[in-house]
């Protein structure tokens, strides 16, 4: 993870597009600045982050879904419960599963957990609209790569766009 540029998912580590399912390995940094304010001698990642942590798993699915045609903005979080602490230099596994897609939005339900215990989850919604501009589009294809989204899952072009 990269905190401080909201590059939240390190890897991805199943996609199983017929179950409408993706995982994805998060690492925790040791050190990070968010961590000397939240909190002064009981470092603790934000809540907020975690929920970043499992829109961005999300997301992911979301566009390999679509072949990254189209960009998910997350919009609403449902449902959302945290369960347990996550500290600095924790593995964190994040899971997804789609239950809607379709009518210029995407559902899914989320979840991140450490050494095998879920330590939150939520509902998620985005808008999925066309990307705004060629330079998202094309940030967006290169974290792909770096994140291992499988290259047949990539439109490189989209016609008419």
């Amino acid at each position: 993870m990269r905190l401080e540029y909201f590059q939240m998912v390190d890897r991805i580590t199943a996609l199983d597009l017929p179950n409408r399912r993706i995982t994805t390995a998060c690492q925790v940094p040791e050190q990070s600045p968010v961590f000397e304010g939240h909190f002064p001698g009981y470092p603790i990642l934000p809540g907020v982050l975690m929920i970043e942590t499992m829109a961005q798993t999300g997301g992911w699915l979301v566009l390999a879904m679509l072949g990254c045609t189209k960009m998910p903005f997350l919009m609403q979080v449902e449902k959302a419960k945290m369960r347990s602490f996550v500290a600095p230099g924790q593995a964190l596994e994040g899971e997804a599963t789609l239950l809607h897609d379709g009518s210029g939005y995407a559902v899914v339900k989320a979840a991140l957990s450490a050494g095998g215990k879920k330590v939150t989850d939520a509902e998620i919604r985005y808008g999925v609209v066309p990307f705004p501009n060629d330079t998202l589009r094309a940030a967006m294809l290169n974290t792909a790569r770096r994140v291992g989204l499988p290259a047949d899952h990539i439109q490189e072009h989209i016609h008419g766009a």
